[in-house]
């Protein structure tokens, strides 16, 4: 060192000695330890609060489970009531074509199934035996109509012979019986004549019904009689078509008294599991007596049948509309619940709890009711898990819909 220096702040901390430097890097060390160590104390109590929080609430859960339930909200809309019954197909009109001559069949004009209209060819039967019949008929007619106009001359001088004296009156008697004979010979030619044409007519089968034709019932140069029994063809009529169904004898009131107001009742045809709605038609008429040993009456329903979706014979579904509740409040039939006192259902809170509500049910039709009071339209009713609730509970809601037309069921 240089004496007489001035000894300045740098040149002293470069002769700082090193001990008082480790002691300070030591102190600031320990605080960051200690800072360190309080962060982990505080992260440690949130984490075990949390924690806490977490299995009091999954206690709490697990004293008073949430049940799962499925929901709908009810709706305002129309309820179509039906009486339902098993019908059977049956037309209006069904022919069995027969020949009304006997005869080779020469022509067929028809093709199995085909549809047919009144007056349409189906088989001509060998008209040659008619053709020569009417021949012979108009033949004999020419010879009595000679005869007959010879009697008619012969009869007139025989009157001027009698005035004069000449002839017996027995003779003018006898001209007049021949004269008749002729005139009845005359007519009979004329029957003769007009059954060979008729015949000759008939030898041209054509359909007397419009319908579906059937299968082939006999087949060209087959000999066909008057007196077969089987037929040519099978015609049956297909539009319009009725459906036959019964109806329990304590619905009658209802059906009279809409037919007597003139309304025009619908009819629905479904298939055998109602999964299918195969036409629509309208009510025409009820039978005139019940029947004792099943307490039903017979209605007929008519079906125009455009689509040929309805076939004689065939086993429906009939259903007869005889009311419809129109605005209701509808709910599932499933949600109703019955008990001692009375019909009553779920209804789920803004806080997920149910209530039981008593209700008055107006009418039930499948899986559709109309509530008269106790529901409002909006309201969430439970119509699944009903069995294992009780006023107050928490559930977890299933939200479902339903549709305001009922879909018909299997009875």
């Amino acid at each position: 060192m240089t004496t007489g220096a001035p000894i300045t702040e740098q040149t002293k901390a470069k002769y700082v000695a090193p001990e008082t430097t480790a002691r300070a890097g030591l102190a600031s060390d320990w605080r960051v330890w200690v800072a360190g160590a309080l962060v982990l104390l505080v992260v440690a109590y949130f984490w075990r609060a949390h924690r806490q929080a977490l299995e009091a609430a999954a206690a709490a859960k697990n004293k008073h489970p949430m049940i799962p339930v499925t929901a709908v909200q009810a709706q305002r809309g129309d309820l179509k009531l039906y009486l339902s019954a098993i019908g059977s197909v049956s037309p209006f009109n069904t022919t069995t074509v027969k020949t009304r001559v006997t005869g080779a069949i020469d022509k067929i004009y028809y093709t199995e199934g085909q549809i047919v209209k009144v007056g349409d060819p189906l088989v001509e039967i060998d008209p040659r035996p008619y053709q020569v019949a009417l021949v012979q008929a108009q033949g004999q007619m020419v010879k009595d109509q000679a005869t007959l106009e010879n009697a008619q001359i012969t009869y007139e001088r025989d009157q001027v012979l009698y005035q004069q004296g000449v002839i017996a009156r027995q003779d003018l008697d006898n001209q007049k019986a021949v004269l008749d004979q002729s005139r009845g010979a005359v007519e009979t030619d004329k029957g003769a004549i007009a059954s060979a044409k008729l015949n000759i007519t008939y030898s041209y089968i054509t359909a007397p019904i419009g319908g579906r034709i059937g299968l082939r019932l006999v087949d060209l140069g087959n000999v066909v009689q008057t007196t077969d029994t089987t037929g040519i063809a099978v015609i049956t009529q297909l539009q319009p078509i009725a459906v036959i169904f019964a109806i329990p004898e304590d619905d009658i009131p209802k059906v009279v008294k809409e037919m007597r107001a003139g309304a025009e009742l619908p009819v629905e045809a479904w298939n055998r599991d109602f999964s299918k709605d195969l036409s629509t038609g309208k009510l025409l008429t009820f039978d005139n007596q019940i029947d004792q040993t099943t307490g039903t009456v017979k209605l007929k329903a008519q079906f125009e049948n455009d689509d040929y979706a309805l076939f004689p014979n065939q086993f429906v579904n009939a259903r007869l509309l005889i009311n419809t509740i129109q605005n209701a409040v509808l709910v599932p039939t499933a949600a109703v619940q019955k008990s001692p006192q009375g019909n009553y259902v779920y209804v789920v809170k803004p806080d997920d709890s149910v209530m039981q509500r008593g209700v008055t049910v107006g009418a039930t039709q499948g899986d559709l009711s109309s509530i008269k009071s106790g529901v409002n339209d909006g309201d969430t009713v439970v119509t699944d898990g009903v069995d294992k609730l009780q006023p107050g509970v928490k559930v977890n809601v299933h939200q479902a819909t339903f549709a305001l037309s009922e879909h018909p069921t299997v009875q």
